[in-house]
């Protein structure tokens, strides 16, 4: 049976995280939004030229749009043995059209990682990001001299090491922003799945460790 995850967290709970390191761990692919969508447009398919003409016009795509990029995506043989999907489904159509493609695939497993509100700001505000290469430091260490070298992607990194820096999008009012618009469009997810034996929820604050392992 496929092991089909989705997982569900607030910015800063740690979910993109654990989630890639579970993908790589088991196997199976981490499967994003984002990645997928910027896959269709490089791709040159039709799905991926009615995307990009959306995103020219700076338009949403739309559930159906985007339910067939996924259902592409899904398909591929890569993905047979199971994926974790980070940031899809958002609307309980997506959530339904995603039942539909499991078929014989085995049963979507939802995890939510949870994080009081306060906390999250607190994280988000201490994040560091490399200047250079856009490389983010670990959210969970706290002393900028501490922060470990993560990023090699351009010759400065390499040879005088990361210049880190606060994001300019980390400001409390702008993540209290984001979580307003998480929270608005992730709850009904949240009730979407949270009646079903294949969801469980996850203290996000333990280290990210214990959080892999209640994982």
């Amino acid at each position: 049976m496929a092991l089909n995850l989705v997982m569900l967290g607030p910015p800063g709970a740690g979910k993109g995280t654990q989630a890639e390191r579970f993908a790589r761990e088991h196997g199976i692919p981490k499967v994003s939004t984002g990645d997928i969508l910027r896959e269709a447009v490089h791709s040159g398919t039709e799905l991926g030229r009615q995307v990009s003409t959306l995103m020219e016009r700076g338009e949403l795509v739309g559930d159906d749009l985007i339910i067939g990029i996924v259902r592409e995506r899904l398909a591929r043989p890569d993905a047979i043995a199971g994926f974790v999907l980070d940031g899809f489904p958002r609307t309980a159509a997506q959530a339904d059209a995603l039942d539909a493609m499991m078929g014989e695939r085995g049963p979507v497993i939802c995890v939510e990682i949870q994080v009081p509100d306060e906390e999250l700001i607190r994280r988000v505000r201490a994040r560091r990001v490399c200047e250079d290469c856009g490389a983010n430091a670990d959210a969970f260490v706290h002393q900028v001299d501490a922060l470990p070298d993560l990023c090699q992607n351009t010759e400065r990194c390499r040879s005088i090491g990361p210049k880190w820096v606060a994001r300019s999008d980390d400001s409390a009012a702008v993540v209290r922003e984001r979580l307003k618009v998480y929270w608005r469009d992730t709850q009904p997810m949240i009730e979407y799945y949270s009646s079903r034996p294949t969801f469980r929820s996850i203290d996000g604050l333990q280290t990210p460790e214990q959080v892999r392992e209640a994982l």
